[in-house]
């Protein structure tokens, strides 16, 4: 297993942590792999009864690495940016949304501790966990509209699921940062906390200590009604991002967010 995800587990509780502090663990195509895998490994991992995420030095996740944005806005060989990519073993998500998805797929549990920045990929993975511990002073974005694209790593099937469709809406749209206070108040994050590893290691250690029978059930129960609809939202997500990478308006958002300067849009037709 890559470095780039850090897992060790102890009393039952698998303690998930991106390793790349240097980056504010940002995702390039190593570290989208390095998170999938840990998912997939601990679907069969024995005794392994909650499942806390967190990133280490100043952030959970900042998001798309900024080489990534250099592929989306090279269009010269006329591929209309980077592929989206195959799809997984699971047959509903493509890598992007593995790594948000996988942890629904779990059995048991996830808690995201979340603090620094957990903005456009990074707040879709922290969406994917079944609960959010943040600081109130984290900050938060739904941010892929900045750089002229749309959420596609599950992310508009589980915020729809969370809060209200015009809070959905006025996120996305304005791909404004607000921070873990709002976000708690929206519905986004389940509590705050000053020290969300440790609170998220807290109440881990309490399901923990609960049946893994029941808890695995409630989960499975609960997910049941939650991921009704999961399979096509993404397919949709998948389709609409793939007709706007390396579109005029899509390499403009990004030339002109990288050149510090408005954007300079066309209408559609």
């Amino acid at each position: 297993m890559s470095d780039r995800v850090l897992v060790s587990i102890s009393d039952g509780v698998a303690d998930v942590r991106f390793n790349r502090a240097d980056k504010r663990n940002a995702l390039d195509q190593e570290q989208f792999s390095a998170i999938a895998e840990a998912g997939e490994r601990l679907k069969s991992e024995p005794g392994v009864r909650v499942v806390v995420l967190s990133g280490d030095g100043a952030s959970f996740c900042a998001g798309l690495d900024f080489s990534i944005f250099g592929q989306f806005a090279d269009t010269s060989a006329g591929s209309g940016g980077p592929r989206i990519g195959t799809l997984t073993e699971s047959g509903i998500t493509h890598l992007a949304q593995q790594v948000c998805w996988v942890w629904q797929e779990l059995p048991v549990p996830v808690i995201a501790a979340v603090h620094g920045h957990a903005i456009g990929g990074g707040a879709q993975i922290a969406l994917g966990a079944d609960i959010r511990i943040s600081t109130p002073g984290a900050k938060w974005s739904i941010r892929e509209v900045h750089w002229g694209l749309i959420p596609d790593m599950t992310g508009t099937f589980v915020l729809s699921q969370l809060v209200r469709p015009d809070v959905a809406k006025e996120l996305t749209f304005t791909a404004r940062m607000f921070d873990g206070a709002e976000a708690h108040a929206l519905g986004v994050v389940t509590r705050l906390a000053d020290d969300p590893y440790t609170a998220a290691h807290e109440l881990a250690a309490e399901i923990a200590g609960r049946s893994p029978h029941a808890v695995r059930g409630v989960k499975a129960l609960y997910n049941r009604v939650f991921t009704q609809q999961a399979a096509e939202q993404f397919a949709m997500e998948r389709q609409v991002i793939g007709g706007l990478i390396g579109t005029p308006n899509q390499v403009e958002a990004i030339t002109a967010n990288l050149g510090n300067r408005p954007p300079v849009f066309t209408d559609p037709a």
